[in-house]
């Protein structure tokens, strides 16, 4: 006997959803200030960052990256960053040749030094080519940084990032909302940084 569809839920409902989410995640304003003091230090030593994801979860890495070379809302010199689930040449032959689970611990291992950091996004943090990914990181000597949720504490994931920000919720559509917006609070911190840092030395070439 086939299983009636689910009704939808309805969007005042998700909304309501939403926004009993954004107040939880309240919560992890602390530990984002000082994932943001850490991203000035790694580009104040000249270091890179690295993002990656699936799914969704690409999207977020991706378009923390394209904040951090374009701008976020100053002006500014480009800042480094790159993200490892663009390249679909790359990616697929990683994980045609060894294993889907490495396509990104592989770029890590060949890409990230000490002094640069890495970010991994998952909703759940049990993905385990995001779980592999940080670990390589940190073996490389990076700073390691998890975008995760769920109410388990970040999945296998966590055991390998050094800064932990945990979305308090088991709903993918909700955590990844409250990715968007961490991810926009994060570049906030730096592009402003960043932008003060460029009028600094212009001023002092006067």
């Amino acid at each position: 006997m086939s299983v009636p569809p689910t009704p939808p839920v309805p969007p005042s409902r998700q909304l309501a959803d939403h926004l009993a989410t954004a107040d939880r995640t309240r919560a992890l304003l602390p530990a984002l200030e000082e994932v943001a003091h850490r991203l000035i230090a790694v580009y104040q030593g000249d270091g890179r960052l690295y993002t990656f994801g699936n799914g969704g979860s690409a999207a977020d890495a991706q378009h923390l990256a394209a904040e951090l070379i374009g701008r976020y809302l100053r002006e500014r010199r480009p800042l480094p960053a790159v993200s490892l689930s663009t390249d679909p040449s790359v990616v697929s032959c990683i994980g045609n040749d060894h294993a889907f689970d490495d396509v990104f611990a592989r770029q890590v291992e060949a890409l990230a030094r000490p002094g640069d950091m890495v970010i991994g996004f998952s909703t759940s943090g049990r993905s385990p080519n995001v779980v592999r990914g940080l670990a390589a990181a940190r073996a490389a000597g990076a700073v390691t940084v998890l975008f995760g949720g769920g109410t388990e504490g970040g999945g296998p994931a966590a055991a390998h990032a050094d800064h932990a920000l945990i979305v308090p919720e088991a709903a993918t559509a909700r955590v990844q909302e409250m990715h968007l917006t961490l991810l926009h609070l994060l570049s906030e911190q730096v592009d402003a940084w960043a932008a003060t840092t460029d009028h600094d030395r212009l001023e002092s070439r006067v």
